[in-house]
């Protein structure tokens, strides 16, 4: 029942008897599998429409339901709550009475988020309950997205933070001694809570894979990636370097008086019913800590084959493969360039009743229900080699290594496929045909790689335009000529590049795709294999079979209006 009693909502219907245990199971799955809220899921399956959760919360609550007019809430009404806390909250004042105030939540089973509101308004809370599609609609309408609501809460911070600077003083990088106490107060200090949830919750919206907070000399960088691109925020004062990284560790359970080793660990937090998953990483540099969040949106992801973009051949041939009783198919590229994502989703298509599926993974980045998840662990001797071979004795069907980055990992690997086992993996190399030369460099025999790898698929993920504001234009012969292409090939071909809107914050792009290459180990290539023959030679019996490489998979991205010259210049 935990996993009931976990969604408020769910506990309410089953309590009910609106739903049998045969269905609770499926919402669950579906939940876990798709991360959108629990309401949501109940209407699209037909089990409970909108207008009964409605009233089965506000009984729960002992509130009203109410209908959001939004030609009733007045200027004044919007003042009680400003705009970067209602997003943060993702909250709507309806109506103000001396100091209280009425607000529907998008989430209202959520008491945490109502007392923390309560706690920094400074005001009393009645929560009223309302369509959550309404609530959003009138949050982003009347709270349009500005990039002020983190100068304003700074303003704030100015004048409630001063006392951070003397702790910043005390605390240098070096072993001096301080009081952890004094660091926690400061960690836990409301205007701090705020700001950091805001930057979190910001770039969040902004659909940011990772969150660097980087100190420096003289002042305090927060910049997020998004799309593969690093943007920066309005930098915080300096002295607030500390009490912020203070705040992050706390979040992550990390040991605040420890600030001369790098530490690890996870932040869940819930923004307007969505699980978003935090992997925290800190480094202690010159000036202070740098704290690196990577964001891991469970429902951002969509952890499907199909939905990654393959062209037909490929796709074809990954779903077979993944179906083989044994071999090795190994994804490689860049770091960030989506190969955990690539074999995720496989493991997800291969994910049935009837096989065991394994994985060593430093650290695990989703959590897939049906698969045993291994973290490995380098600092107490969980290397990968470890971890592979005691898989061995577990009776796996299919095996997943987050990297072959060694001799001792590549041998296991290989031996697990020649014992029966199918072995996902990745490596870093720049192209397909760079696998089976970097596997022999580091010392397997050609003759074990050639009888065990089945294929290798290489990929990059380029930005794509926005669509809103793709604009035609005619490319230079100089950039064609970068592309290897003459204006004879191009034809009546359209070229697209994007100009810029608020739709994709100025930069031309929104949304990244995959680019693929992919190499399959035929007869030919396993002779060119044994010979230790070079990438080179490889490589261009591969496009002589066939192959279609990473520039040309790009130039179909072009063509097709997708992304720009520049962008497959730069990764392929």
């Amino acid at each position: 029942m935990s996993e009931i009693t976990s969604n408020p909502l769910l506990a309410l219907v089953k309590e009910r008897g609106l739903i049998d245990d045969l269905q609770l199971e499926e919402v669950t799955q579906e939940q876990t599998r798709s991360g959108k809220p629990m309401g949501q899921i109940l209407k699209d399956f037909g089990l409970v429409d909108t207008s009964t959760q409605l009233q089965l919360i506000s009984e729960h609550l002992g509130t009203e339901v109410i209908e959001i007019r939004e030609g009733d809430i007045t200027p004044e009404i919007l003042e009680a709550v400003p705009g970067a806390t209602a997003r943060m909250y993702q909250c709507l004042p309806v109506a103000v009475y001396g100091s209280s105030i009425q607000v529907a939540f998008l989430d209202p089973l959520n008491p945490q988020m109502i007392d923390d509101l309560g706690f920094t308004l400074g005001k009393e809370i009645q929560v009223v309950v309302a369509d959550p599609a309404q609530v959003e609609k009138a949050i982003n309408k009347f709270y349009p997205e500005d990039s002020g609501s983190v100068s304003e809460i700074l303003k704030q911070l100015g004048a409630d933070f001063d006392s951070g600077k003397e702790v910043a003083e005390v605390a240098t990088t070096s072993a001096t001694t301080y009081d952890v106490t004094d660091l926690t107060d400061q960690a836990n200090a409301t205007p701090i809570i705020k700001f950091v949830n805001l930057v979190l919750f910001q770039a969040i919206q902004d659909r940011a894979s990772d969150i660097h907070f980087e100190p420096f000399e003289d002042e305090f960088k927060i910049r997020y990636r998004v799309d593969g691109a690093l943007y920066e925020m309005s930098p915080p004062p300096k002295h607030l370097a500390l009490p912020v990284t203070s705040r992050l560790k706390v979040m992550a359970n990390l040991n605040i008086s420890e600030r001369r080793l790098p530490q690890d660990g996870r932040i869940t937090i819930n923004l307007g019913g969505r699980q978003v998953d935090l992997r925290v990483s800190t480094l202690p540099t010159q000036f202070g800590e740098s704290v690196v969040l990577r964001v891991l949106d469970r429902s951002a992801l969509k952890l499907e084959l199909e939905s990654l973009g393959f062209p037909k051949l490929i796709f074809d041939y990954v779903s077979e493969a993944i179906q083989q009783p044994n071999g090795i198919f190994v994804v490689t590229g860049p770091t960030g360039c989506g190969k955990t994502t690539t074999l995720y989703s496989a493991l997800r298509r291969i994910n049935t009743m009837d096989s065991k599926l394994l994985t060593a993974e430093d650290p695990v980045e989703f959590d897939i229900e049906g698969i045993m998840q291994v973290a490995v662990n380098e600092a107490v001797g969980m290397t990968f080699g470890k971890a592979l071979r005691s898989f061995l004795r577990q009776d796996p069907d299919v095996i997943m290594l987050g990297e072959m980055r060694d001799l001792e990992t590549s041998q296991v690997a290989i031996q697990a496929s020649l014992t029966g086992h199918l072995v996902l993996s990745t490596l870093h190399t720049n192209d397909a045909p760079g696998a089976v030369t970097r596997l022999v460099d580091m010392g397997v025999e050609p003759f074990l790689i050639s009888s065990t790898l089945m294929a290798v698929l290489a990929q990059r993920l380029v930005r794509t335009v926005c669509k809103k504001c793709r604009t035609p234009f005619e490319p230079t012969e100089n950039q064609l000529s970068l592309l290897n292409l003459s204006p004879h090939d191009v034809g009546d071909k359209v070229f697209y590049y994007g100009r810029g809107c608020s739709n994709c914050n100025d930069t031309g792009y929104r949304g990244r795709k995959g680019i693929f290459e992919l190499l399959v180990v035929h007869e030919a290539i396993r002779r060119l294999i044994n010979d230790r023959a070079p990438t080179v030679v490889i490589r261009q019996k591969a496009v002589e079979l066939g192959m279609v490489t990473l520039r040309e998979d790009g130039l179909r991205g072009i063509f097709d209006g997708e992304t720009t010259i520049e962008e497959i210049l730069k990764y392929t």
